[in-house]
């Protein structure tokens, strides 16, 4: 067979993971060989290929981003897409597509399922919001980045004596917030499944400072106040239809400082969360992915996902991926509260 690959959406520590393992395995052990879509969807949109094979996937194993590179293009969004789509695969001779993403990106392959384009997906978001793995490759490292950002910020917001707010990625899920603040010894997390009070906030950044340590904040970007909406950055909407969220930290901080008259002061973590090297746990699971990514494509059962359940990986149906966002049970954040103030 001749097997596309494609990677859309944000950048993820564990891409090139995927990728190298696709590869290595399809061609050495079945004989398959492989054309590289590059930026999501935009490549077999446009025609965008290149080539695959065991020594352009040599020595990516550890670099972070992807050798395909991404793209947030919703083929569905412009005339025509899906027909150019049919028409630029039949024309590289293309028998297959593995499609490595998240909601979005695996939201496109299923509708391309459906309308007879053999795909397997596999999923990818540092959100950890995917519905039907117990955890996506690039979760583990962004919370690892975000837990010594917290780590440093401890000492200098004992230094000055204020409070300091870590804004990290989730517009929808507070996973990584949870874990990170979790692990990081957060005074409080807020995240987007759970509206926050700010007069609460306001007490257990108080009670903090009456213990003389200084109280560290961990908020995802799309939390939000309970008498407030989410905080964007402005009302401009990409292909999928998402807002671009940015501000909720410094709104927190402004609000502290203004009820409390204690300094406050926001670090957004941003992007630097999907760069870098990816950790030992992503590298491993995000290979293992791949190895199965490409068995089961080999053995034609598409319009699957590999997922991990438990320590293994398993074959669940594509669709089921997108039939929901993941959530942060409000057990689980129950159970945090005990360190909040």
């Amino acid at each position: 067979m001749r097997i596309g690959v494609l990677t859309g959406g944000g950048d993820c520590p564990g891409l090139n993971a995927v990728i190298r393992a696709v590869v290595r395995k399809g061609a050495k052990e079945y004989g398959h060989e492989f054309v590289g879509f590059r930026d999501g969807w935009k490549g077999p949109l446009e025609g965008l290929t290149m080539p695959l094979s065991l020594e352009t996937t040599r020595g990516i194993l550890p670099r972070g981003g992807t050798i395909l590179g991404s793209s947030r293009t919703n083929p569905f969004k412009i005339d025509g897409g899906v027909e150019r789509i049919k028409e630029n695969l039949e024309k590289s001779g293309i028998d297959a597509l593995i499609a490595i993403g998240g909601e979005d990106t695996l939201g496109v392959a299923t509708k391309l399922h459906a309308l007879g384009v053999k795909v397997i997906g596999v999923p990818k978001t540092i959100d950890n919001d995917l519905n039907n793995t117990d955890y996506t490759f690039g979760f583990d490292t962004a919370v690892n980045i975000a837990v010594e950002a917290i780590d440093r910020l401890h000492t200098t917001a004992e230094s000055h004596h204020r409070a300091l707010i870590v804004e990290v990625m989730g517009r929808h899920a507070g996973w990584i917030a949870l874990h990170a603040g979790l692990a990081g010894g957060a005074s409080c997390i807020l995240i987007p499944e759970q509206k926050f009070s700010v007069e609460k906030v306001c007490e257990w950044v108080e009670s903090r400072f009456k213990s003389h340590y200084a109280p560290i904040i961990v908020i995802a970007e799309g939390a939000i106040p309970q008498d407030g909406d989410m905080v964007t950055k402005d009302q401009t909407l990409d292909s999928f239809g998402h807002v671009k969220l940015s501000g909720i930290g410094d709104w927190l901080a402004q609000e502290i400082e203004s009820r409390t008259g204690k300094e406050a002061r926001t670090s957004v973590l941003g992007h630097i969360q999907r760069g870098g090297t990816p950790s030992a746990f992503d590298r491993v699971l995000a290979t293992r992915f791949g190895l199965q990514a490409i068995t089961a494509a080999h053995e034609g059962d598409w319009g699957k996902m590999v997922a991990l359940h438990g320590t293994n990986i398993v074959r669940v149906p594509l669709a089921s991926a997108t039939e929901k966002l993941k959530l942060v049970p409000l057990e689980f954040y129950k159970e945090s509260e005990i360190f909040f103030g």
